[in-house]
């Protein structure tokens, strides 16, 4: 068997929305497996996302830092947003979001990898994109935030010790873990894993 996730999406006989939300939705669908039967599935619909792991020329990683009201953390993050433009490519959604929560651009962008979340009880997905050739945004063109964007703090780290943190447990947030320690593979193997973005 080929080691590779296959799209195959069973028939819905029925959808229902229990929970309209400001970003996602709760949903409740009957799908027929086949042979096994109808089930019934609920989960939150979510309209994707992307991230990115920015890095400069000493190998640092760019995070920022949040508060996650669900859990309850001020957690470190890289830059992140969702994909909830239409007719927005991931990789535009990724630029956009990089620039406007870092002030930074970057003139080399990979496809680093994707992630479904929590397959079990979302549809979220995440392409986490590599930015190298960082440049800062001029002053002029800087997007202005407001609401929590306006308390979230921005660091710098080396990629090592990011990677070292969260394989301590001091850092959780999902997307960086990965992120990061798809990055690590990638530069451990030269570099030569990356795909275009």
């Amino acid at each position: 068997m080929e080691l590779s996730d296959r799209v195959e999406p069973r028939p819905v006989r029925s959808r229902t929305v229990g929970f309209e939300g400001h970003v996602w939705d709760v949903v409740s669908e009957v799908v027929d497996l086949g042979a096994a039967g109808l089930v019934t599935r609920d989960f939150i619909d979510h309209p994707g996302a992307v991230a990115v792991v920015a890095l400069d020329d000493a190998e640092r990683v760019v995070l920022v830092h949040q508060y996650r009201h669900p859990i309850g953390t001020v957690e470190w993050e890289i830059p992140a947003g969702l994909t909830d433009v239409a007719g927005e490519a991931p990789l535009r959604t990724a630029q956009r979001e990089l620039a406007e929560e870092t002030d930074l651009r970057a003139n080399t962008w990979h496809h680093l990898l994707d992630v479904a979340t929590t397959p079990g009880s979302s549809s979220e997905t995440i392409t986490i994109f590599l930015a190298r050739d960082l440049h800062e945004v001029p002053e002029g063109e800087r997007h202005e935030r407001d609401g929590e964007e306006q308390d979230m703090p921005i660091a710098w780290f080396s990629l090592d010790e990011v990677r070292d943190a969260a394989l301590a447990g001091r850092i959780r947030n999902m997307t960086l873990t990965v992120g990061v320690l798809a990055a690590c593979a990638a530069r451990d193997a030269g570099w030569a894993t990356l795909r275009p973005a």
